[in-house]
């Protein structure tokens, strides 16, 4: 029997309603499948455990932060903090082989998800979904956008973060949003 290696560790998988339940639900970030690389996979879309290098699309993320809200560049890219905050941080994929980006794709997992994304559209109000690239923005479809805020830019990856990422400002508009409708916003800032 081959073995393989799968991400993020079992206990990890459903991470993202773990540190984000259902009830605390404020934002939605959409990412496509955990990391691919060795200790990378945490659970969070576009985070990574503690101890482990930020990869290029999550240094993207805090260059636009320090533009947007002038937040200092984390030396670490664990975004549990958000998470606990209301952050849902959900990968369409919830799994993946070691070194093979996608290999879960296709398989069910998106089924899942996609159920999840329709249930907070359906029986939450006015959250803020923040939609990065073609692949999170296809979900667009699962979401109520007569009662829920949708903001689109292009992914933070280095192929397209010239394309309409970087300048986006979605984390002040997210604040900004969610002050409106009378909510406490995000604390973006991990680096403290």
């Amino acid at each position: 029997m081959l073995s393989k290696t799968i991400y993020p560790p079992g206990n990890k998988i459903f991470a993202a309603f773990d540190y984000t339940p259902f009830d605390k639900t404020r934002v939605v970030i959409i990412g496509q499948d955990p990391y691919h690389g060795t200790g990378q996979a945490n659970g969070l879309c576009f985070s990574v455990s503690d101890g482990i290098k930020p990869p290029p699309s999550l240094v993207n993320i805090f260059k636009e932060l320090q533009t947007d809200l002038g937040i200092p560049i984390a030396n670490h890219g664990n975004l549990e903090k958000w998470a606990k905050q209301g952050v849902l941080l959900l990968n369409a994929t919830l799994t993946v082989e070691a070194n093979l980006p996608g290999s879960h794709q296709g398989k069910g997992w998106e089924t899942f998800t996609g159920k999840i994304i329709q249930k907070l559209s359906k029986e939450k109000e006015s959250l803020v979904f923040l939609l990065w690239g073609k692949f999170a923005q296809a979900k667009e479809v699962l979401i109520d956008t007569t009662k829920h805020h949708v903001l689109k830019a292009a992914h933070p990856s280095p192929f397209s973060v010239h394309n309409g990422f970087f300048g986006c400002k979605h984390f002040s508009q997210s604040n900004e949003l969610l002050k409106m409708m009378g909510h406490k916003s995000i604390d973006w800032n991990i680096a403290v």
